[in-house]
């Protein structure tokens, strides 16, 4: 297929260019060292963090929250979960700290050397839920290299609201038909197709887990389905 109308690229973030529940599971495990915590599973802490981030949101969404980018969202569903896992005696530094692990997520080992192919040949941004500090942070400590930050921040919407897509592919002075949205989650792209951006699935098996049903499925609705970041540079002629 002739991707010459593509123009730009935009990520989802979260299990899509990175491994957060390898990385909470890495931050948990260097707190408990430091803190002789030696009762919690961080692979279920992990998980338990991530689950909490959908309701988090919907309270946003439904008006039961004001406007609350993710980093004090994070920190909400954190709270709640000291007090499941009786994690006890954190300062606030050492809590501001562990919430900030977010900022820290590692990248999957092929989306560093993907992006840079990527990167020579179309603009290449976030469109990311995350707050644009969280995802800057995140870029420099994990060197993906975004032409730009964008995030539903920006828009005081969370994705899948059709305002995140079509107000991306605004700031990028692009109609939505030559953006195209990358994510390893099929909802992400099916709200960017119904604003008319075109669609990329790269699945990340491994994001919850070994052992774990993901959907990897291909759909006739999506445009280009690919391994990993530098199969879809490959497939994009990049």
């Amino acid at each position: 297929m002739d991707w010459v109308s593509v123009h730009a690229l935009t990520f989802d973030v979260f299990g899509t260019v990175v491994d957060w529940r390898s990385s909470i599971i890495h931050e948990g495990t260097r707190l408990a060292a430091a803190k002789g915590i030696t009762h919690v599973d961080w692979a279920e802490f992990a998980v338990a963090w991530r689950a909490g981030y959908g309701p988090a949101m919907d309270r946003v969404r439904q008006s039961d929250l004001p406007w609350t980018h993710i980093d004090d969202l994070h920190r909400l569903i954190l709270e709640r979960l000291l007090v499941e896992f009786e994690i006890g005696g954190l300062s606030e530094d050492e809590k501001e700290h562990f919430n900030r692990a977010w900022h820290r997520l590692r990248p999957w080992p092929d989306a560093v050397p993907g992006l840079h192919r990527l990167k020579a040949r179309y603009t290449i941004a976030t469109l990311s839920n995350g707050n644009v500090a969280l995802l800057t942070n995140m870029a420099k400590q994990a060197g993906l290299p975004w032409d730009c930050i964008l995030s539903a921040e920006l828009f005081r919407r969370y994705k899948p609201d059709a305002a995140v897509y079509t107000g991306a592919a605004a700031l990028l002075g692009l109609p939505p038909e030559r953006v195209m949205m990358v994510a390893a989650h099929k909802g992400d792209l099916w709200a960017a197709r119904a604003v008319g951006m075109r669609t990329a699935f790269v699945p990340r098996p491994q994001e919850f887990g070994p052992g774990q049903q993901v959907d990897t499925a291909p759909e006739s609705w999506i445009d280009v389905q690919a391994g990993d970041f530098v199969d879809l540079a490959r497939r994009l002629g990049a």
